[in-house]
């Protein structure tokens, strides 16, 4: 009997088949094989939600050989990852073979493993089970959702906030958070206040600190002590002061170990520990599962990265308390084993927690087969899974309270705190990072008794000014969302992706600032659409999705029950005129946007004229801050941000800074801000002639920029090197796409801006070479030709091969080459003629035509044909009908 396997990933494929043997052949779907197409009318409410799939351009071939190898096989085994979206794709694999029409009456099975290993491999075949219909609906709703969000408000948000490029069911709320804390750090107000500590000495020499917790029976708080004067009083009554231990309170606590990784704990692990951003942690963990060769053979060395659950499977603890009873001892070895529960009340699909497939495979004995950065994170797994069945810490700490008393002054209270580690337990092993600094019960204090006199050694007397509440970082984002319920561990990273790549956020120093498109989108769907991005209603909503994977809930009602309130809340903006959306952001957005200038003026007045009325205006590409006295006034700037470390509310740069002069032609260099942001110019403007501009790119702050460099950006692009084969130059520059190198007509995609500065030859070459094999020149013309710069214009002049034949190119001029004319052989002076030809008879330059020439032509009328019967439905579209655009998605995964 032939059986025909389908998985994901190639790499499983291969292993796999290893694994099952000659009876058995295995393919790869590559991931997703269908999706919904974007466009309109994929999801079809009025259909009770019917949905049309379109198979991925990629994937056709794929699935073309997956049906041509059913043909010869007995029986389908569909072996895809073991969570929602590993069942969708078993599901449009089986669809889509039907469809082929090549299942005819043969079995079909779904198998699901863990890890990619043997054993459980050889366990998952020998229990198949059918396709898991209740979990493929729940994906149909979850696809369906983020597909009506995405394509029903994007749209809103193009027509009434240009600019915006999309909204997602996930994204959306996402947004907020990032939002909302910028917000919170915007309207914070610094509290100065003062701490008072004593440095003190035991009869024995033992010293330590204790700090200053009441004053004269009155108990004093963290902010309590506002400010010096208070705080000298406090230090006066302790100098000279008799110091006396009044209580000391020692309590044995036990520490327990963390439960195994989830998805979202090894992702913010590893951000803290490792400095893994959320998508490189799920690269590494994927390669991982999917193995590495071990002694000739390909092994799993982890289970299945994406889960919500944190219990272990019997077999996988028992060989883990085998491992800590080897390697650390009984004493380590917690008596019973740890069951771990879920604390999340939405966790998706019961499946193991994150952990080695074999414990005894040390981090030391797989860092040989490992890269870097794969061996740090498979020792983080290790570790955590091992100390997860580990004894508990015993911890001692004791609280020490301390009467400080001096005649004629206010007695003084003040504490100690501390804890010793009685027995370290599984911290001998793993102990997991915070966000946050560690308290100061970390700090081990020396043997004190009731009544023992205490030797003061100096006063510290410091002051302090509360802080804003920290940005959200990738790790802290995810942790948030799970808190809230929003989103799925398989979308937090697609999530944060989506936010950055559509310029809503950006990552500064690992935190996330909310960039203004992404403030404006939010205020917008706060003002107009609070109720889909609030944090309940987006909860509430996963767990209905939930509940139609456990079978309790029908997929198309709970559609039905959001498409209704949703539809109508779109209809209703139908009327909302773009003014009405402007005066909402003011007032939603004032503190941000109009922040208090501190000097008691209208911080909406215009600096410019005097009169005029700042508001926030929209262009062609975005918002931005106008005068209501324009044209007369031309007062423009962006909107106002906070930058890293700036003071809440600092307003964005205004007017030109200079930054000095170019040491080559003695120009001024300044940063000035026009109404598309921030840019870079040397020199003024010289009759018609415009002075050098360059774009300050993302990364680089108009207000903090320096002269050196705004050089190097006004140098650009600049010669890489010459191409080893073709001897043409490779240039890197910056454009309206981001940093890229350029060579011979074909432009590949640089990571960052600071590459441009450092790309090398060999690297370019690379980059182009790449680029070439995955069809990079397929939309740019080929440059055939370079013939120099225009000799009274300025700007390069090139030949290049069009889709109707060679072209010279200069600027926006294109002028087509005479029939029989040999490229290689125009000379400048003739290309410079061919485009003075070509920009006198362009539009608005033409001579008008005589009235007298010609009569023109009076069409002759026609009756219109008899359309044929069958040919078009009613209301559907013309073949030619203009194309809309497309819809952005949700963005969500």
């Amino acid at each position: 009997m032939k059986n025909l396997v389908i998985v994901e990933s190639p790499a499983k494929a291969k292993t796999i088949n290893k694994y099952l043997g000659r009876d058995y052949e295995v393919l790869a779907s590559y991931g997703h094989v269908r999706d919904l197409p974007a466009k309109d009318g994929s999801v079809r409410p009025d259909e009770d939600f019917a949905m049309s799939w379109e198979v991925d351009a990629k994937a056709a071939k794929r699935l073309s050989d997956i049906a041509n190898a059913m043909k010869d096989a007995d029986r389908l085994i569909l072996a895809t990852d073991p969570d929602r979206e590993g069942e969708a794709i078993s599901w449009h694999v089986l669809e889509v073979l039907r469809q082929k029409r090549v299942m005819k009456d043969k079995p079909v099975e779904r198998v699901v493993f863990n890890a990619i290993t043997k054993q459980a491999v050889t366990a998952a075949m020998a229990n198949p089970r059918q396709i898991d219909g209740p979990l493929v609906d729940a994906y149909l709703a979850r696809r369906a959702l983020d597909y009506l969000v995405g394509f029903t408000l994007s749209p809103v948000l193009w027509r009434k906030l240009p600019g915006a490029r999309s909204a997602g069911r996930v994204q959306s709320v996402s947004l907020r958070l990032v939002c909302d804390r910028e917000s919170e750090i915007e309207a914070f107000r610094k509290r100065e206040y003062w701490s008072v500590a004593a440095n003190l000495e035991t009869p024995r020499g033992d010293r330590f600190m204790a700090r200053v917790v009441g004053a004269d029976g009155k108990k004093l708080g963290r902010l309590d002590i506002a400010d010096e004067a208070s705080a000298r009083a406090i230090e006066s009554a302790l100098g000279g002061a008799d110091y006396r231990v009044t209580t000391v309170e020692a309590k044995a606590t036990k520490r327990n170990p963390w439960a195994p990784f989830t998805t979202s704990t090894l992702q913010q692990e590893a951000s803290r520990k490792l400095g893994f951003a959320a998508a490189r942690t799920m690269q590494i963990a994927q390669r991982l599962y999917e193995g590495v060769e071990i002694g000739g053979e390909t092994v799993g060395l982890i289970t299945y990265m994406r889960t919500d659950g944190v219990q272990m499977a019997p077999e996988a603890i028992a060989s883990v308390r085998s491992t800590i009873a080897q390697s650390f001892g009984d004493r380590y070895l917690h008596p019973s084993p740890r069951l771990y529960q879920t604390k999340a009340k939405n966790a998706q699909e019961a499946h193991e927690a994150i952990r080695p497939t074999d414990p005894s495979r040390t981090p030391e004995a797989v860092s040989r087969v490992l890269d870097a950065d794969q061996a740090k994170l498979y020792e983080l797994i290790w570790k955590r899974t091992i100390a997860s069945q580990m004894a508990s810490a015993d911890i001692e700490r004791t609280t020490v309270d301390i009467t400080a008393k001096k005649a004629g002054a206010p007695e003084v209270q003040l504490r100690a705190n501390g804890s010793v580690v009685k027995f370290d337990g599984f911290l001998t092993l793993y102990s997991e990072g915070r966000d946050d600094e560690e308290d100061e019960d970390s700090a081990r204090l020396p043997p004190l008794a009731e009544g023992n006199v205490l030797l003061p050694l100096g006063i510290v007397t410091e002051q302090h000014f509360t802080e804003p509440p920290p940005r959200y970082t990738e790790a802290t984002l995810i942790k948030k969302m799970e808190e809230l319920g929003i989103g799925r561990p398989s979308t937090y990273t697609a999530t944060l992706s989506v936010l950055r790549d559509r310029g809503y956020v950006r990552l500064d120093k690992k935190r996330l600032i909310p960039e203004d498109k992404g403030r404006l989108v939010t205020a917008f769907l706060q003002s107009f659409f609070e109720r889909y991005v609030e944090y309940d209603f987006t909860a509430d909503l996963e767990e209905k999705l939930d509940r139609i994977s456990a079978g309790e809930l029908s997929w198309q009602a709970v559609l039905r029950d959001f498409w209704r309130d949703f539809s109508a809340q779109v209809e209703g903006t139908r009327e909302l005129r773009v003014s009405e959306v402007l005066d909402r952001l003011n007032d939603l957005l004032g503190p941000h946007i109009f922040p208090d200038r501190g000097d008691g003026t209208d911080p909406r007045t215009c600096p410019l004229c005097g009169n005029g009325k700042l508001s926030l205006k929209l262009g062609k590409f975005g918002a931005f801050i106008g005068c209501s006295n324009y044209p007369e006034c031309r007062y423009t700037r962006q909107l106002a941000v906070a930058g890293e470390g700036d003071e809440p509310g600092k307003e964005a740069l205004e007017g030109n800074r200079v930054l000095g002069a170019d040491p080559e032609s003695g120009l001024e260099i300044s940063v000035r801000v026009g109404r598309f942001g921030p840019y870079l110019q040397l020199g003024e403007a010289v009759g018609d002639e415009k002075p050098k501009r360059s774009n300050i790119p993302r990364g680089y702050e108009a207000a903090t920029i320096g002269l050196e460099e705004a050089l190097r950006l006004l140098a650009l692009p600049r010669e890489v090197g010459l191409h080893p084969e073709s001897g043409k130059p490779i240039t890197a520059g910056i454009g309206r796409y981001g940093p890229f190198v350029l060579h011979d007509g074909t432009f590949a995609n640089l990571e960052t801006v600071e590459d441009v500065f450092t790309v090398g030859l060999n690297r370019a070459v690379t980059l182009i070479a790449e680029k070439k094999e995955s069809g990079g020149r397929r939309n740019q013309p080929l440059l055939m030709k370079a013939l120099g710069d225009h000799p009274t214009e300025g700007g390069p002049i090139t030949i290049r091969a069009g889709r109707f034949g060679a072209y010279i190119n200069h600027g926006k001029i294109n002028a087509t080459l005479p029939r029989g004319a040999d490229p290689e052989k125009i000379t400048v002076a003739e290309a410079v003629e061919m485009i003075a030809k070509k920009a006198e008879s362009a539009p608005g330059k033409r001579p008008a035509r005589a009235s007298t020439t010609r009569k023109a032509a009076t069409p002759k009328t026609k009756p219109p044909a008899k359309a044929k019967s069958g040919t078009r439905k009613a209301g559907a579209k013309p073949a030619m009908a203009p194309r809309k655009k497309k819809a952005a998605s949700a963005g969500d995964a």
